[in-house]
């Protein structure tokens, strides 16, 4: 059965733990990540003085959803997240969604990143002194790869399509060993496979860490993001009221792992998977191009449980790209707050990035769709934040004109208040094992799994629960190798 292999390569472990020692880093554990708390005094001391974003071996500690929402400096509190008021969704329901911004690299998937590259390296499997990590994406997987890599001291390439916003690549320029630019954009991810099997016929050494069919993308958020995801429950749910379910767009499948995590806690709440109108994958076996930058299409992760998605839905890119000038363009902000959208909540939606506001979106529609109330919660994740997409505003600015409140009225009213059930499908046993299907043509076809391998995705009754339950291994195996390193006190 496919799961995540904790075999020990003891040469190759040694001389990682020679690598990590000599570069002065420690690696946190799971349990860390999800209770900051358990991080030891000297650790946090030495923070006191680091960047968010800097290249230093201590923000490994600030891969965690509750780090203090600065830019330099910042200790440890609760989970990071704000609630969407009705006068801004259209809906009495309660959407709250976790802010991913105050993530090194500003976006959530440094984590995931993390949950795939770690295993490796303190098994031995991956070797530091001598291999490349390769990271595939459409965005923020590479850069937090490439991130994680750095603050490893790993070499690492990343690659993503030469479509993509103008921040990632100057990041990466400064930050990745080789940045690696393929054709097409956001849902063009073949073309991204396509460079993996290239590089593996190449002869060098490396090791490519493919988000798509990687299970440390999925434990990491079934773990960490899960466990955020309660911790918020648990602080904002009132005796009236009830958890839903939660939204996410597929993307590499990594996310909506924690609508698993919420469904063993919640059995009747439910997941709602989403992607591009213009790509309409998993509501008509359909392809495309689209827009909203971070959350793939044209196939279906080899790591999504179809089987836990209860409802698909597509969202217009359109949406998503006016709605972006609508939350931060001056005119557009002016007429949210004379519509009723409090100030100061105004003032924060520069951190919902493309795919945060196509999460929020499906969010309002699973929530329509439903009819819930006020005592209806649904959470979604806001994986980055504008930070990244600056020079995408520039360009409408350039393309379209001034943003005016004549086009900030018709934005809110057709995108906003306008959201309506349209393109959505509630998925029935078939219809979600008519998506698993999906998995035969790039999986088995294309990228070597094995027609084994995806029945059992779907027939084997703990195929997603072992993969869960790892954790406490990984974590022992993260302690013995701190230790054989000898820097924690």
């Amino acid at each position: 059965m496919t799961a995540i292999d904790l075999s020990i390569h003891a040469e190759r472990r040694k001389r990682a733990i020679e690598r990590v020692r000599e570069r002065n880093i420690i690696i946190p554990t799971y349990a860390q990540m999800k209770n900051p708390a358990l991080i030891p005094d000297t650790i946090k001391q030495e923070l006191s003085a680091v960047g968010l974003w800097d290249l230093n071996p201590r923000n490994l500690f600030r891969i965690t959803w509750k780090n203090q929402p600065v830019p330099k400096g910042g200790g440890f509190g609760g989970v990071n997240y704000i609630e969407l008021p009705s006068s801004l969704t259209g809906t009495p329901a309660r959407i709250i969604v976790l802010v991913g911004k105050w993530f090194p690299t500003g976006a959530h998937k440094v984590g995931a990143a993390f949950g795939c590259l770690v295993p490796r390296l303190v098994t031995g499997q991956f070797d530091p002194t001598t291999q490349k990590a390769v990271w595939p994406s459409t965005g923020n997987y590479c850069r937090g790869g490439a991130y994680d890599s750095a603050l490893l001291a790993c070499e690492s390439i990343a690659i993503l399509p030469e479509g993509m916003s103008a921040e990632r690549f100057e990041w990466l320029a400064k930050i990745a060993g080789e940045t690696i630019k393929t054709p097409g954009s956001e849902s063009n991810v073949k073309e991204i496979f396509d460079k993996c099997w290239e590089l593996r016929r190449s002869g060098q050494d490396l090791m490519i860490f493919n988000q798509f069919d990687e299970f440390g993308n999925y434990m990491w958020h079934y773990e960490v993001t899960g466990h955020a995801m309660e911790e918020v429950l648990q602080k904002v749910m009132g005796p009236k009221d009830t958890y839903r379910g939660m939204a996410s767009a597929t993307g590499s499948a990594g996310t909506i792992a924690s609508g698993d995590y919420l469904k063993q806690l919640f059995p009747a709440s439910k997941i709602a998977a989403s992607e591009a109108l213009q790509c309409p994958t998993l509501l008509q076996n359909g392809f495309g191009a689209h827009r909203i930058e971070g959350i793939g299409d044209k196939h279906v992760p080899w790591i999504h449980n179809t089987k836990n998605t209860d409802l698909v839905v597509a969202i217009d890119d359109n949406a998503v790209v006016n709605l972006s000038r609508l939350f931060n363009e001056p005119a557009g902000r002016a007429y949210l707050v004379k519509m009723g959208v409090p100030a100061a909540l105004v003032g924060q939606l520069d951190l919902l990035g493309f795919s945060g506001i196509s999460n929020v979106l499906t969010a309002i529609k699973m929530a329509k769709y439903y009819e819930m109330g006020e005592h209806d919660i649904v959470l979604t994740v806001l994986t980055d934040s504008m930070e990244l997409y600056a020079s995408r505003l520039v360009e409408m600015h350039q393309e379209f004109g001034e943003y005016t409140t004549a086009n900030a009225a018709a934005d809110f009213a057709r995108w906003l208040q306008g959201q309506s059930t349209d393109n959505m499908a509630e998925l029935g046993y078939p219809d979600r094992k008519r998506v698993h299907n999906l998995k035969y043509y790039t999986w088995v076809e294309q990228q070597g799994k094995t027609y084994e391998e995806i029945q059992e995705q779907w027939y084997q009754p703990d195929y997603w629960t072992d993969v869960q339950k790892l954790v406490p291994e990984i974590d022992a195996l993260i302690t013995a190798f701190n230790a054989d390193v000898g820097l924690v006190k």
